[in-house]
């Protein structure tokens, strides 16, 4: 990987009433992206590994990649636009044989990417200069984790 794009992992995960703050970022800065709260269910449920009676609309897109030989290779954050953050899932797909690879790149929504990322163990991604734009989140994170996950 290069030096545009900083690796980060989900750090935390605040629900609330109409909404749920991601905490995304790694030692250096953590920053928030607001999803559903479904979607935040969603992603926490793959982080903790919980089993599920009946696969929800993410996990038959995991077994439907996995009948056809596709595995999520990354997922990038790009973008910041009127308070909307943007991102690229990449996909590989591998021949029957294996000698072959196809790599296929999507944009797709962050939560949407974040959510396949955490169900396949998947690195995650942010542009380098977006990572410098946003608000190191970081002390409220802290306080969360200290307070127990709930924020004054």
């Amino acid at each position: 990987m290069n030096k545009d794009v900083v690796k980060v992992d989900i750090r935390g995960i605040l629900p609330a009433n109409n909404s749920c703050a991601l905490f995304v970022g790694n030692d250096r800065k953590v920053f928030v992206i607001q999803v559903e709260p479904l979607m935040g269910k969603v992603i926490g449920d793959f982080l903790r590994e919980v089993p599920k009676e009946r696969p929800l609309t993410h996990d038959l897109i995991n077994r439907v990649f996995l009948g056809f030989g596709i595995s999520v290779e990354r997922v990038i954050i790009t973008d910041l636009k009127n308070s909307t953050y943007f991102a690229r899932l990449i996909l590989q797909q591998q021949n029957e044989l294996h000698t072959e690879r196809k790599i296929v790149e999507l944009d797709a929504r962050p939560s949407d990417c974040l959510a396949l990322a955490a169900a396949q163990k998947k690195a995650i991604y942010v542009s380098a200069a977006l990572f410098e734009t946003v608000e190191d989140m970081s002390s409220v994170l802290e306080k969360m984790n200290e307070s127990g996950g709930e924020i004054d």
